[in-house]
């Protein structure tokens, strides 16, 4: 890596003079001798079909800065976006000279990579014309799946609102959007031939008011998606190079489902959506031939709207007890002649026998299955990605056996987790900065199958935008530059942080100003 370092933002006279240390920080930035661009005058974008939409981005995201929507050209132009095919899909190189900025890419991805730093480099202070350094720019991210993860099951939000989630992802390099689309306390995904999934499972009449707490706020949670909200959201999200990645959680987190079909579980009910948060009991059973229609079924619909390669399962907390005294399910694992492994009982192989149908299904429609780490309880085949949130040892785990693994231990990528979002200030940023994503003690083959990491969101306790924001911001840009493979050093992170949070002001987007004390003495 090479790193040379680069003129600050500064204010000289009246021309405001910005730098290439952005966040996530590029691999590269050379300063070449000679006058900078000054975007004083006429900014016309020239582009090409294939980028047409990545320059209109960028116009946006330049008429955001300067208060005026630069021209697009097909022919001409001072900021000039090109495909090079010599580069990464994901890389990209800016050329800033007095004349024009050439951004050059890969692909689509690593263009709009290099116009998003094009745009985090500009200076955001005062009034006046405003200049880029001379400089050459090289850049690629190190890991090819850098996700982030939201909870919709627990409370709902907008397709609007998600869709300006995902503009906060795409200011900071993400590419995956993990969408969590059903949980026990709500079903957010219309599936034809089970209305009363939306009818009834998409409703609760309140939530409980604290951990712990007896009282409940008996405010209503409703919501689902339709099939064209979620078609909007994947076409929006892929404009701006994202992949959505759906979650149906099966076998367990099910009782929203199970409310709307009782036949589904192994008692039969009656069941309810809960008002509190955990893990239940009741779950789908597996020994019935209709749940797995109904599980196959959902699946299909999933996949017909979302073309990701990856289709997320769960299979995380699962209880077995009511699998063991149901007879359907005691009857399937007789049937199939399943027997207790040691260390794995015969319900533990039943899920994962369970997820095996579920994985055939899923690759005999061209997809890959993703699970949470308790799949690894079972026996699954080793492509199956295994997304390793209990803890560090569980990516280890992962890796060793095989698997694509994707890093979000609750211990550092849960970043609304109650016990560990409470740290403040600069401790806060470090658990997520100084995190080695890539555990020691693993083989160069081994740490090939870590393939990129995510952070989550869980909603039991985020209701609001504000409230999803603070849990999000500014982590986020720490995450970032994990994901994409920038130097650690907490210290250098913290100026071009303290430039993000003017972007979030800018932006109207909350964000937890007690990030700021973290900096004060290392900025000022």
């Amino acid at each position: 890596m090479t790193f040379v370092a680069v003129l600050a933002v500064s204010c000289c006279g009246d021309l405001q003079v910005g730098d290439f240390s952005v966040s996530p920080l590029p691999k590269e930035i050379n300063i070449k001798d000679g006058d900078p661009y000054v975007f004083g005058r006429r900014v016309v974008i020239r582009t090409t079909d294939e980028l047409e939409t990545v320059a209109g981005l960028l116009a946006s995201d330049l008429e955001e800065a300067f208060g005026k929507r630069p021209e697009i050209s097909d022919n001409k132009g001072n900021i000039i976006l090109s495909i090079e095919d010599s580069l990464p899909t994901e890389g990209y190189r800016i050329e800033c000279g007095k004349d024009a900025i050439r951004i050059a890419g890969g692909g689509p991805a690593g263009v709009l990579y290099g116009a998003k730093t094009l745009y985090k480099a500009l200076p955001i202070c005062g009034q006046g014309p405003v200049a880029l350094p001379a400089a050459v720019v090289e850049d690629a991210p190190e890991y090819p799946y850098r996700g982030f993860l939201v909870d919709v099951g627990r409370h709902f939000f907008t397709v609007d609102y998600l869709e300006e989630l995902i503009d906060i992802m795409a200011l900071h390099g993400i590419n995956v959007f993990h969408w969590h689309l059903t949980e026990d306390q709500g079903w957010r995904v219309p599936v034809p031939g089970y209305p009363k999934l939306i009818e009834v499972g998409s409703k609760r009449s309140g939530t409980i008011k604290a951990p712990g707490s007896d009282e409940y706020d008996n405010i209503p949670v409703e919501g689902f998606y339709t099939r064209e909200d979620m078609e909007r959201i994947v076409k929006y999200a892929a404009d701006r190079q994202i992949t959505v990645i759906p979650e149906i959680d099966m076998p367990g987190h099910m009782l929203a489902a199970l409310a709307s079909y009782p036949e589904l579980g192994c008692t039969g009910g009656p069941y309810a959506i809960p008002l509190r948060f955990g893990v239940f009991e009741d779950v789908l059973c597996p020994g019935k031939d209709a749940a797995l229609v109904f599980a196959k079924t959902v699946l299909k619909e999933i996949m017909d709207i979302f073309p990701s390669k990856y289709i997320h399962i769960g299979g995380d907390e699962c209880p077995k007890d009511r699998w063991v005294e149901c007879p359907d399910c005691q009857a399937r694992i007789k049937a199939l002649g399943i027997k207790a492994i040691p260390g794995k009982s015969k319900e533990e192989l039943l899920q994962t026998w369970f997820m095996g149908q579920m994985k055939e299904f899923i690759e005999s429609n061209g997809r890959t299955m993703m699970g949470w780490d308790e799949v690894l309880e079972g026996t699954p085949d080793k492509d199956v990605v295994v997304c390793a949130w209990t803890s560090p040892a569980a990516v280890t785990r992962s890796a060793t056996l095989g698997h694509p693994t994707i890093v979000c231990p609750i211990q550092h990528y849960y970043f609304s987790n109650p016990r560990f979002n409470q740290l403040k200030g600069r401790e806060s940023l470090s658990r997520v900065y100084d995190f080695q994503m890539v555990p020691e003690g693993l083989s160069e083959e081994q740490m090939g199958n870590i393939i990129g990491s995510e952070a989550c969101i869980w909603t039991e306790w985020v209701a609001d935008s504000t409230k999803l924001e603070w849990e999000m911001l500014p982590r986020l840009a720490a995450l970032a530059e994990t994901q994409w493979g920038s130097p650690k050093d907490l210290d250098a992170f913290l100026p071009r942080l303290k430039k993000m949070t003017g972007l979030y002001d800018r932006r109207r987007w909350n964000w937890k100003e007690d990030i700021a004390q973290a900096w004060e003495e290392v900025v000022e």
